[in-house]
C-alpha cells in the first residue's frame, strides 16, 4: 500500500505486478479506483455549460452513452482529462483524484442559474477488465452483457459504463461506498477474476498508449501536442468557443513543434519518465511514461518529441545513466486495444 492523491493505494497483491498484468490480459483483473472523482451536473442546460470548459462534443452524446474529453485552460493546456456520461436526466462525470479539487470548482465557476454540481464522495468505483470481465459480471447482472464500448447502464444503485484504462473489453461500476467491499467480494469470487492493484494498472494503460494527466499530460500540454485531437468533437471544431480555442486552431493549421509518441528501446532495459530524449546529440524531448511492458515482453515509453522527430521508426537515444541508450518512435499503441465494438 502507498500514498497516492491523499489516498491509500495498493500498488499490488500477492501474485505481484507482472502476474496481474499477464491475468488481466487474459480473464479479468479487478482495481479498486475509488479515489477518482464522481461527480453528476443537473439541469436544463448542464451540456452546454461543461462545453464552456471542453471542446468535447457534450450536447450531441446520446442518453446511455459516455465520451471522453478534455477540459482546458485559456491558452489551451490540459487542466484534466475526464469521462463524461448522459444518464438522461443528469450527465454523470468522472475526473482524475489528483484533479478533483481543481476540476470541480472550475466547472461551478461557468454553470449558469439552474444547472448544479453534485460531487459524490459517497460513492465508488471498481473497474473489472479483462477479455473475461463483461461474461463474469453478467452472471450477477445480465444486463450488462448488452452494453457496447462506452455504453452505459445504471440500475440496483449503481452506474456502469463499458469502458476502462487498460486497453481491454471490460467495465467500470460505481456503486455506494458502503455496499462496495461487499460488492468486490462477489467480483472476487467469480470464476476467472483476481485483484490488480496500481502496478498492473500502470503497466496496461502504457501498453495501451493510454495518457496519464500529470505524467504524459498537463495545463503545458495541448490536445494537438499530446495527439489528442479526436477528442474534439467535429461541430466543436466549427464553433470555436472553447478555451484556448484560437490556439489549437492555429496548431491544427500550422502545426506543433512537439508531439507525443510511441518510443520502443532496443534491448531489455526501461527507461522512466523524465529521460532526456537525444537525437544526433541534441537533446529533443523527454520520457514522459516509461517502463517494461509483459505482453509486449519488452521495455515501452511514451514522450513529447521535436515534430521533426515524430515519425514512426525515427532513430532516437534514450540518456540513461549518462549513456545513450539506442530506441525508435513506435506506433501507439504498443499492445492492440480490444474494445466491445
Amino acid at each position: 500500500m502507498v500514498p497516492f492523491a491523499g489516498y491509500s493505494m495498493p500498488v499490488q497483491y500477492a501474485p505481484g505486478i507482472m502476474a496481474e498484468h499477464l491475468h488481466t490480459r487474459a480473464a479479468a483483473g479487478l482495481f479498486d479506483v475509488s479515489h477518482m472523482g464522481q461527480a453528476e451536473l443537473v439541469g436544463e442546460g448542464a451540456a452546454a455549460a461543461l462545453e464552456k470548459l471542453t471542446p468535447a462534443d457534450v450536447q450531441g452524446l446520446k442518453p446511455g452513452r459516455q465520451r471522453y474529453g478534455v477540459l482546458l485552460n485559456p491558452q489551451g493546456g490540459i487542466v484534466d482529462d475526464f469521462m463524461f456520461s448522459n444518464m438522461g436526466d443528469r450527465l454523470f462525470l468522472v475526473v482524475n483524484a489528483s484533479r478533483k479539487h481543481v476540476d470541480l470548482p472550475l466547472i461551478e465557476s461557468v454553470l449558469p442559474a439552474g444547472v448544479t454540481l453534485r460531487a459524490l464522495p459517497d460513492r465508488a468505483l471498481l473497474a473489472l477488465q479483462g477479455p473475461g470481465a463483461v461474461a463474469a459480471l453478467a452472471t450477477l447482472l445480465p444486463d450488462v452483457a448488452a452494453l457496447k464500448f462506452m455504453g452505459v447502464w445504471a440500475g440496483d444503485g449503481m452506474i456502469i459504463s463499458r469502458s476502462g484504462y487498460t486497453g481491454e473489453d471490460g467495465v467500470e461500476i460505481s456503486v455506494p461506498a458502503e455496499a462496495a467491499a461487499a460488492f468486490a467480494r462477489k467480483l472476487l469470487a467469480l470464476p476467472g477474476v483476481l485483484p490488480a492493484g496500481l502496478g498492473a494498472r500502470d503497466s496496461l494503460r502504457l501498453e495501451a498508449g493510454l495518457c496519464l494527466y500529470g505524467n504524459d499530460i498537463d495545463e503545458s500540454t495541448s490536445p494537438v501536442e499530446a495527439n489528442l485531437v479526436w477528442s474534439i468533437g467535429k461541430r466543436r471544431r466549427m464553433e470555436w468557443n472553447f478555451p484556448g480555442a484560437e490556439t489549437i486552431r492555429n496548431q491544427l493549421d500550422h502545426g506543433v513543434t512537439r508531439l507525443r509518441v510511441g518510443i520502443q528501446p532496443e534491448g531489455r532495459q526501461p527507461a522512466r519518465g523524465h529521460t532526456p530524449i537525444q537525437a544526433g546529440g541534441a537533446t529533443i524531448g523527454e520520457i514522459t511514461s516509461g517502463g517494461f511492458g509483459p505482453s509486449v515482453n519488452a521495455p515501452v515509453a511514451m514522450g513529447y518529441v521535436a515534430r521533426e522527430h515524430a515519425a514512426d521508426g525515427t532513430p532516437l537515444d534514450l540518456l540513461v545513466r549518462g549513456k545513450g541508450l539506442p530506441a525508435r518512435v513506435a506506433p501507439l499503441p504498443f499492445h492492440p486495444h480490444r474494445y466491445a465494438r
